[in-house]
Parts: C-alpha cells; structure tokens; sequence
C-alpha cells in the first residue's frame, strides 16, 4: 500500500490561477498512480496519493524566501 505525498506551491500553474486546479490534482493523483503501477507493480486501487499545497512565503530556496530567490535569479546576467 503505497502512500505517496506531493507538495506543490499554492501560485497556480497559469496566470488566473492561485493554486492548483482539481483537474490538475486529478492528473496529478492518475499520474502517480499510473506511475507506481507501471514501475512496481502496484495496484491502482492500493496507492494512496497526498496532495499538500505550500503557500508561496512558507517556501525557501538557495537560503532564501522563494520570491527573493527568484528575483534575484531574474536578475543575474545571462
């Protein structure tokens, strides 16, 4: 019984969106799923899947806030 937790930011995936939609969970679950089957053996129907948002300010990287982060990125020279 496999148990599979993902986390994903709550930005949305597309302008307009500020999370991810319940379709996009959807495939998210399926494709997990699928993936579990494919690659163990698993069965559909004994894989639980896990979805947890993360507000965006509840996130770091590079020893940053996200945002900070990513601003600096954009602003590094290519």
């Amino acid at each position: 019984m496999p148990i599979v937790t993902l986390q994903v930011t709550r930005e949305g995936s597309k302008p307009g969106n500020d999370s991810v939609t319940a379709d996009e969970k959807a495939q998210l679950i399926a494709g997990v799923s699928q993936l579990l089957f494919d690659v163990l053996n698993k069965p559909l129907e004994a894989t639980f899947v896990v979805i947890e948002e993360v507000d965006i300010e509840n996130w770091g990287w590079g020893g940053l806030p996200v945002e900070l982060y990513r601003k600096q990125q954009r602003l590094k020279p290519s």
